[in-house]
């Protein structure tokens, strides 16, 4: 794509992850996230050609209009949003998806002088939460989720939200039974299935979500077990799990009038 056309990306992506904004006007005159992509922009291209004295005179300029240093040799995809921005740092050989958002003191640097690869790769769909570090030439899964401040310096798996210092993995990628666990818990009352991943984990959300597990899981078996005897006596009655039902989750109170005996 064109040099404008990346720009124009650059500035709707900002409407879809940004709540904040309300016009490209606005957008293009007051957000530094994307005045620092502008500056970046132009400068990567001024290093793939050899004019890195003029790339780097460029990229120095947007650091001190923006508080974002970015290297002109660091490769951004497309949509690329920073928010806020200020402290932001982005080294040579980082490498950055599509659709990918930082937040402001986010670093991605090195953890060696040696030439090379030393800088992290962020796939698509990857966020990073204010403050966080990202050492080292490591890869951090595509829909990755750092929390605010981490220090991150192992590979990140696909899907996965780590925190901490060192981060470490609190929920894995997604879970082909989810959708059905999201059922269970909706008609138990039970919503920490629609809490964010980011959220730490909370001892009694835990134990809830591994009787959910086990429910879905022995679901599942009894499921199994009545096909394969099915299959081995066509006379065998299937019998139906009961399915759960909401009004015998709810409760009742006893100051509500419909519940009163004549």
């Amino acid at each position: 794509m064109s040099y404008w056309s990346d720009l124009r990306e650059d500035v709707r992506s900002v409407f879809e992850r940004d709540p904040a904004a309300r016009n490209a006007f606005e957008v293009v005159l007051m957000y530094p996230g994307f005045h620092a992509l502008v500056f970046h922009r132009l400068a990567h291209r001024l290093w793939l050609i050899g004019a890195c004295t003029l790339a780097r005179m460029i990229s120095t300029l947007g650091r001190f209009m923006t508080g974002i240093e970015i290297h002109p040799g660091a490769r951004i995809g497309r949509r690329f949003f920073i928010d806020h921005g200020m402290g932001v740092v982005i080294g040579e050989t980082a490498e950055i998806g599509d659709d990918v958002t930082l937040y402001h003191g986010v670093t991605l640097g090195g953890t060696t002088w040696n030439k090379g690869k030393r800088h992290p790769t962020l796939e698509d769909g990857v966020v990073v939460g204010a403050g966080a570090k990202v050492l080292g030439p490591i890869v951090v899964g595509a829909g990755a989720r750092v929390g605010s401040n981490s220090v991150v310096t192992r590979p990140v798996p696909p899907g996965a939200t780590v925190v901490g210092i060192p981060a470490r993995i609190i929920a894995k990628g997604p879970d082909p039974h989810e959708a059905a666990k999201q059922d269970i818990a909706r008609r138990v009352g039970f919503d920490a299935y629609g809490a964010g991943s980011e959220q730490l984990p909370d001892p009694v959300l835990v134990a809830i979500r591994s009787l959910l597990d086990h429910m879905q899981a022995t679901d599942e078996r009894l499921k199994s077990i009545c096909a394969a005897l099915h299959r081995m006596s066509p006379d065998f009655a299937e019998v139906c799990v009961p399915k759960l039902k909401e009004e015998d989750f709810q409760v009742i109170h006893q100051d509500d009038p419909a519940n009163k005996l004549d």
